[in-house]
C-alpha cells in the first residue's frame, strides 16, 4: 500500500481541506458581516432589518458562497447562541436575519428565532430598564407585545417559504396564547395549523379547548363532536380526553341525560350499562 493512500493520511488530508474550505468562507464573508455590523452600529436602539437585508443581498450571499450557504448558517447558528447568551438583543435579531438568508429550510431556526424574540428579548429589555420592581405592568405588557409582533414578522417570512409547514402556525398560536394571553387570536392559528396536512392531533384538540376559555360553550360542544366522530382510533388522538371534555361541557351546558352525545362505544356501553340496571330491578322484585 502507497504511503499516501494510508488511512490516516488520507483523514487528514480531507480534514486540511475542510479546514481550509471554511477559512476562505470565513475570509470571503467578511465584508459582508462587517458591512451588516456598520449599519447595526450607527441604527436606532431597535434594529431596522431592512437595512441589514438590503445590506447582504441573497443575490450576493448566493453567488459568494453558492454550496457553503448550508455550513456557514450552521456555524452561524452557533454564534448566534453565544450572542444569545450575552443577550446582546442588537446582534441577535441581526444574526437571525443572516440565517435566514443564508439558509432559510430548516423550520427549527424559525420557531427558536421566534421563541428568543418573542419570550427572551422582552425579560432582557424589562431588565435593561431597571427590572421588574421599576418597570410597570402597563409598560411590561408593552415591550411584550412589541416583542412579540416582532416574533410573528419571522414566522410569516417562515410561513412564506414553507405555507404548509403546521409547526409554524402553532407556534404562531403558542406566542398568543403563552406570552399574550390572548384566547381568541391563538384559537385561530390552532384552527388554522389543524387544517393543514400532517398537521398533530391535539392542534384541534387545544381549538376546543381555547373555545371553552373563551365562553363558547355550545360552539366547542359542537366542534369537539365533530372531532371524536372524524378522530381515528389512534393512541395519539387522545379521543378519551375528548370525550371526557365533552362530558364536562353537557355537565356546564346542562343536557338532558338522553340527549347527551352518544359514540359507538359509549352507546355500547350505556347499552350494557341499562341491562344491568334492569336486571337487578327484576332480581330485586322477586
Amino acid at each position: 500500500m502507497s504511503v499516501l493512500k494510508h488511512p490516516i493520511l488520507l483523514r487528514l488530508r480531507r480534514l486540511s481541506v475542510g479546514v481550509l474550505l471554511l477559512l476562505v468562507v470565513g475570509q470571503l464573508m467578511r465584508p459582508v458581516e462587517e458591512s451588516a455590523w456598520k449599519i447595526v452600529r450607527a441604527g436606532q436602539p431597535e434594529l431596522n432589518l431592512g437595512e441589514i437585508e438590503g445590506a447582504l443581498g441573497q443575490g450576493l450571499v448566493v453567488g459568494v458562497l453558492g454550496g457553503f450557504r448550508t455550513i456557514l448558517a450552521d456555524l452561524l447558528w452557533i454564534r448566534m447562541n453565544s450572542i444569545w447568551e450575552r443577550r446582546d438583543r442588537i446582534k441577535l435579531d441581526a444574526m437571525i436575519r443572516l440565517i435566514g438568508t443564508l439558509d432559510p429550510r430548516p423550520d427549527f431556526f424559525w420557531i427558536n428565532s421566534a421563541r428568543m424574540v418573542a419570550y427572551d428579548v422582552p425579560h432582557w429589555r424589562v431588565l435593561e430598564e431597571g427590572g421588574y420592581t421599576v418597570v410597570l405592568g402597563e409598560r411590561q405588557q408593552a415591550i411584550g407585545l412589541e416583542q412579540a409582533e416582532q416574533a410573528f414578522a419571522i414566522l410569516e417570512r417562515a410561513r412564506s417559504l414553507h405555507p404548509n409547514n403546521p409547526k409554524l402556525y402553532l407556534e404562531t398560536g403558542q406566542i398568543y396564547l403563552n406570552r399574550l394571553n390572548d384566547y381568541e387570536n391563538a384559537a385561530i392559528w390552532f384552527l388554522k395549523a389543524s387544517e393543514l396536512p400532517r398537521a398533530p392531533y391535539y392542534a384541534a384538540r387545544v381549538y376546543g379547548e381555547l373555545l371553552r376559555r373563551q365562553g363558547k360553550q355550545v360552539e366547542a360542544y359542537r366542534y369537539l363532536q365533530d372531532l371524536y366522530t372524524n378522530l381515528p382510533n389512534d393512541p395519539y388522538a387522545q379521543k378519551n380526553i375528548i370525550l371526557g371534555r365533552i362530558r364536562e361541557l353537557e355537565t356546564t351546558l346542562k343536557i338532558p341525560y338522553l340527549l347527551r352525545y352518544q359514540s359507538a362505544k359509549g352507546y355500547e356501553a350505556s347499552k350494557v350499562e341499562a341491562e344491568s340496571a334492569q336486571d337487578d330491578l327484576e332480581e330485586r322484585s322477586r
